[in-house]
């Protein structure tokens, strides 16, 4: 069943260039396509089960609230979905598990060939669903056939000979089995990357799932349990609830449940840790926790740096979907005798970004997820403010029709204020100053997060000391701090970013699997 993608190198797949005609007629074409299917119900679906419940909810169009994108069924209002989902999983697992690792990852490259088919329609369905820009929709369908490619080709490695220390008179082998049932909660903000992402390497990895999207993102999620469908997973390895908390809580509470893989903020993640800690009845392991939970990510700039590059990169990173990206650049440190000249440097490029629909080729900025995201913003805006910063571009919003936040900037603001310790997930960058560069690393650090940052400078030296001494799971020098790519930038944060997990890393398989060594006597 092997193909011969198996053989190949792995290799990221492409960004398309919209500014060629062609590519840009076709995601119009996908967008028209898309836009005729708004308003269609996608299921529930247990153990390739197709069910509708009586009680709905809508998923709709950040950027114009008025339009649904899809009607699912809220799986919170019948509490024996989730024990039925588990008990399918569970018995699936008993043979999927035993599935040679080569057949496991077929389906893998199956998805990313069904994927890399259709990349406009998946990617025009999260224009419409999250509100992501044309360049961000394509990145975040790039970044799930990445995960599809890179992962089934480290579950080949993985499932080959492990190498041990030979001793005389035995047979000795170490390999890696699954863990079992797993639960997996995915973030909206990369609904279809991190979603096939998280699924499909339990699933590579010989594990059964139950899958429960965001609320505000089911429905590019039921359209990726088609694509399992087409592809011919069997059933009841991939399992379908679309819900709230309460199906997430059942979920994670389950004595069956092995392990939890989620995605999302620091407090459901933190709470997620909690109740997985705690041992239920009939329940026979210690669950493992899979968690990627947020960060407040810095940019240093020191006195030396390049500020055209430093300013693009801040503007980009801070702004790029809306700030909605736990890897976004929502805090700027500046050396003190360069603040002035940067600062002016970024307002003026964040006054050239085209704030507006989505669907839009020209559009940089789109609507945040929602409005309590919405609200939320504002009221940490003034908080800023009333804390003493100073307001420099944007600084308000509009949701008479979407939930739009104009990118804000706000100066002046001091080390431990509130818009500089928590996140926000919103097109808001805080400016603070620093004496020089050892302060900038110094206040950069004094934060509960460690997920992503970058620095920026000309000396050698000091982007050493930024490697050394800049605790975050992801760093970059000279660059932005968004982007990374699956299989050169293995994802995940240390303290309260989650468990470091390096999602499209060459050990995030291990993380859904366990080691078994077996001795024979020889001879």
């Amino acid at each position: 069943m092997q193909t011969q993608n198996a053989l190949d190198s792995f290799r990221n797949e492409p960004f398309t260039d919209f500014t060629q005609a062609e590519n840009a007629e076709a995601m119009l074409a996908a967008l028209d396509k898309v836009q005729s299917e708004l308003g269609r119900e996608y299921p529930i679906s247990i153990n390739g089960e197709k069910i509708r419940l009586e009680h709905k909810f809508h998923s709709v169009d950040p950027a114009e609230h008025s339009t649904v994108v899809g009607v699912c069924s809220e799986g919170d209002s019948d509490t024996s979905l989730v024990d039925r989902a588990i008990d399918a999983a569970s018995e699936a697992f008993r043979t999927w598990q035993h599935v040679p690792v080569a057949d496991r990852a077929e389906y893998l490259f199956k998805a990313a060939a069904v994927m890399r088919e259709r990349k406009h329609e998946l990617s025009a369905w999260m224009v419409f669903e999250v509100s992501k820009t044309w360049a961000e929709a394509d990145g975040d369908t790039a970044e799930a056939i990445d995960f599809c490619e890179f992962y089934g080709r480290e579950m080949l490695r993985w499932g080959g000979d492990q190498p041990i220390t030979p001793f005389p008179g035995e047979d000795n082998r170490f390999g890696y089995i699954p863990l079992g049932v797993g639960a997996i909660i995915p973030p909206w903000n990369f609904p279809l990357a991190i979603m096939a992402g998280m699924t499909m390497a339990a699933v590579v990895a010989g594990n059964t799932v139950v899958l429960k999207p965001s609320s505000d993102s089911p429905v590019i999620a039921a359209k990726f349990i088609e694509i399992l469908d087409e592809i011919g997973l069997p059933k009841g390895v991939v399992n379908f609830i679309t819900g709230s908390a309460a199906t997430g809580e059942a979920m994670v509470t389950h004595p069956k449940t092995r392990f939890i893989s989620f995605t999302g903020s620091k407090g459901v993640g933190l709470h997620i840790n909690e109740e997985a800690a705690k041992t239920r009845p009939g329940q026979i392991w210690i669950k493992r926790v899979i968690a990627e939970m947020g960060g407040k990510d810095a940019i240093v700039v020191a006195d030396d740096a390049d500020l055209d590059s430093a300013a693009s990169g801040v503007v980009a990173a801070a702004f790029g979907f809306q700030g909605q990206k736990c890897s976004a650049c929502s805090r700027l440190i500046v050396d003190d005798k360069v603040h002035d000249e940067l600062l002016e440097r970024i307002t003026s490029l964040t006054a050239e970004l085209k704030v507006g629909s989505p669907k839009e080729s020209a559009t940089n900025v789109a609507a945040v997820i929602n409005w309590r995201a919405f609200d939320r913003t504002l009221e940490y805006i003034d908080k800023g403010v009333s804390e003493g910063g100073r307001i420099v571009a944007g600084g308000s919003g509009d949701s008479a029709n979407g939930y739009f936040i104009h990118p804000t900037i706000i100066a002046d603001v001091k080390p431990g204020h509130t818009i500089e310790q928590e996140e926000i997930f919103a097109p808001v960058l805080a400016v603070i100053k620093a004496r020089d560069f050892d302060h900038a690393i110094e206040i950069a650090n004094d934060t509960e997060f460690g997920l992503t940052g970058a620095a920026y400078s000309a000396s050698q030296e000091r982007l050493e000391q930024a490697r050394r001494d800049f605790h975050v799971g992801n760093l970059y020098l000279n660059r932005k701090c968004t982007g990374a790519l699956v299989g050169v930038h293995p994802f995940g944060g240390f303290n309260m970013s989650g468990t470091d997990s390096k999602a499209g890393g060459r050990e995030y398989l291990l993380q859904f699997m366990q080691g078994k060594s077996v001795s024979q006597k020889i001879g």
